[in-house]
């Protein structure tokens, strides 16, 4: 346990820091808003291209990997939508308590499976990234035009932003990459790895900033819902079929700590253009963050991560 807790605690200190300085509004203006968008599109995405352009991904079993990670996404979000009659949620409500179960936050992941396993975990992060993230983006889109809460954004409206998404972009260029024998050649390598060695620490502090703690007094019953369902029916689940695939060692720790994780930051922006529940996104947000530090640590220590 301790070991765990002295992987993930420096990674939660910087989520703190960062939900400091946003109560500070420190340094002000627009500054976080645009530092987010720097992330998003630019450090994030040199991260996992330095990491699959130049890793062994055929150390990393894609397949069994993907059975487990995609298996587990895609029952909790059927489940979820056979149970919504029965749940009484509003339709805007329902697609942000959905959004908490499908979607993760992919800095905490990755910044973890490093913190855990060094190299050889972030590639099997950055790997897991490139399975999940167009999977999960997908599902909740799909939620919105099922839901009939897309507002006025239209169908390709939303399959173009699908498409931009600069993480799927940056996976596919890294695959590609590496698939065509390329890599990083000269310069290339050190430049973008000094990119990608940014992406970690800020976007741990910009998840702290994004956090929005008064948001929990509209919590109520959907926030409880999805949280129980992402930190905790979600690892069980996917601990489940680790074991019937047969996964282990690293890319299982990886795994699990990926169904662990709280619902991403950026599920905010999509509630807001797609019509759903922008306030209740944000407790969703802000609560899974908070318990997913009790949470995260003694779900890997019970199942024996080390």
């Amino acid at each position: 346990m301790s070991d765990i807790a002295n992987a993930l605690g420096p990674l939660f200190l910087l989520i703190l820091l960062g939900a400091g300085l946003g109560w500070a509004r420190f340094p002000g203006g627009d500054f976080w808003p645009r530092l987010e968008r720097f992330i998003y599109y630019l450090l994030f995405p040199a991260m996992l291209v330095a990491t699959l352009a130049t890793a062994d991904v055929s150390q990393v079993p894609v397949i069994r990997l993907g059975v487990t990670l995609l298996g587990t996404m895609t029952l909790m979000g059927a489940g979820l939508w056979l149970m919504r009659h029965r749940l009484q949620l509003a339709p805007a409500a329902f697609t942000s308590a959905f959004q908490g179960v499908v979607r993760f936050n992919t800095y905490v992941g990755v910044a973890g499976a490093t913190a855990l396993h060094g190299a050889a975990g972030t590639t099997v992060a950055a790997v897991a990234v490139a399975l999940m993230v167009p999977a999960a983006n997908i599902l909740c889109v799909l939620a919105f035009i099922a839901s009939g809460t897309l507002g006025s954004a239209s169908l390709g409206r939303s399959a173009m932003a699908l498409l931009r998404n600069p993480l799927i972009l940056a996976c596919l260029l890294g695959i590609a990459l590496n698939l065509g024998g390329i890599g990083l050649p000269g310069w290339s390598f050190e430049a973008i790895g000094l990119l990608g060695d940014a992406a970690l620490p800020l976007g741990l502090v910009a998840v702290g900033v994004a956090l929005r703690p008064q948001a929990l007094w509209r919590s109520g019953k959907a926030f409880w819902l999805s949280s129980g369902l992402k930190l905790i029916a979600t690892p069980l689940i996917v601990a489940a079929l680790a074991w019937a695939v047969g996964l282990h060692g690293a890319d299982r720790d990886v795994a699990l700590l990926f169904a662990a994780l709280p619902t991403a930051t950026s599920a905010y922006i999509l509630a807001r253009q797609l019509g759903g529940d922008a306030e209740l996104m944000a407790a969703v947000i802000t609560g899974q963050t908070l318990l997913a530090m009790a949470t995260l640590p003694l779900l890997l220590h019970t199942f024996g991560v080390s």
